[in-house]
């Protein structure tokens, strides 16, 4: 069993961890463990396996921390007893050194879980203000997202694009497949702006360009149903930015979701799999709508928070004339541009992450 014996006592030194609220975790997990030993799951079984394998994690962070606390109660009552009074000198400071992170990883074990965490997801990036130059700049957001996804390990593959002359992208629509890519990447939502000198300028001036950057979760087929009756589905001539580009035959497919108006394009080769992609994409924006929904249902300060996913919010600048990128967000600024317009992210993500969490912890703690 994970619990620690509950015949004794313990002393809950952290106040803003409820010890009732523990107990109830650790209560609900032995069950779920008990009822996968002996087999009477029944047709539940991936559901309640799912909660096990995410309560599990929880579980043994609660057991660490009772353990610790209970190390230091008995130490703590040892400095009366003259036989073990110096023992429990030397043990108490480290004990008691390892209490607050023991009790920073159990709080934000208990946060709540967005589902979506460990979905693949969708990227969407569109040039906004700034013509050729902020295509083009969409296009290097690309290929940073690409080089990321490379080093983490994951699988992207471009759906949609539109390209132009200069070799930017109006709009390029990819799909990230991995473990966790929702968690990581969720946070990117948002106008990035760019500060240089374009290519095709010739006097030597810095302009100002942005693109916009979309993460949607990956929806998965129970997420959303499409009747046959939401669905205009069209066939036609994919076209591309000429030479190479074009695609001649009649493969690209258009998906209208007459409900909302929302429209998805794919124009692989394959009609099939076309269709496969664009009723996928349909049902990731659909499942992000349905979220945001939700979001704005339960929460009046969304947008102030990190990773609301306001993609009119400039969340971060890359000012390639001092070699420098700023996420506004947190006031994080890294000199070190190259790098991350090589895919070099997971510094900002993981301070993106951490203040996120600081932020739930404040909110649960206030």
């Amino acid at each position: 069993m994970h619990a620690i014996d509950q015949g004794r006592t313990t002393r809950n030194v952290c106040p803003m961890i409820p010890e009732d609220k523990l107990i109830q975790i650790t209560a609900r997990f032995e069950f779920l463990e008990a009822k996968m030993a002996d087999g009477s799951v029944g047709d539940d079984f991936a559901q309640l396996s799912k909660e096990y394998s995410d309560l599990k994690p929880v579980v043994d962070k609660i057991t660490k921390y009772q353990r610790l606390i209970a190390e230091i109660t008995d130490a703590e009552e040892m400095l009366s007893d003259p036989d073990m009074k110096e023992l429990a000198q030397e043990e108490l400071p480290d004990l008691k050194a390892a209490l607050p992170k023991t009790e920073h990883d159990l709080q934000l074990s208990l946060l709540p879980k967005d589902e979506a965490d460990e979905r693949s997801a969708i990227l969407e990036i569109r040039a906004g203000t700034g013509g050729d130059e902020a295509a083009l700049f969409a296009g290097d957001l690309l290929r940073m997202y690409q080089r990321y996804c490379d080093n983490t390990g994951w699988k992207i593959e471009i759906i949609d694009a539109s390209e132009t002359e200069l070799g930017g992208y109006r709009e390029v629509i990819a799909n990230v497949k991995g473990k966790g890519v929702f968690a990581r990447l969720k946070f990117e939502s948002g106008v990035h702006r760019v500060q240089r000198v374009p290519s095709t300028e010739s006097g030597g001036r810095v302009h100002t360009s942005a693109a916009t950057v979309a993460v949607l979760p990956e929806a998965e087929e129970v997420d959303i149903d499409l009747p046959a009756t939401d669905l205009r589905i069209d066939t036609m001539r994919a076209s591309g930015s000429g030479g190479q580009h074009v695609n001649t035959t009649d493969s690209a497919v258009r998906i209208v979701h007459i409900p909302t108006g929302i429209m998805v394009v794919s124009a692989e080769k394959s009609q099939h799999r076309n269709r496969e992609i664009a009723l996928q994409t349909l049902r990731t924006r659909l499942y992000d709508l349905k979220r945001q929904e939700a979001d704005d249902e339960r929460s009046a300060s969304r947008k102030g928070q990190v990773g609301s996913g306001d993609r009119s919010e400039r969340i971060r600048t890359y000012n390639f004339p001092q070699g420098r990128m700023t996420d506004h967000r947190i006031n994080l600024t890294l000199y070190k541009l190259d790098q991350v317009m090589q895919g070099d992210l997971d510094e900002t993500i993981d301070a993106l992450i951490a203040d996120d969490q600081a932020r739930k912890l404040a909110e649960l703690n206030p």
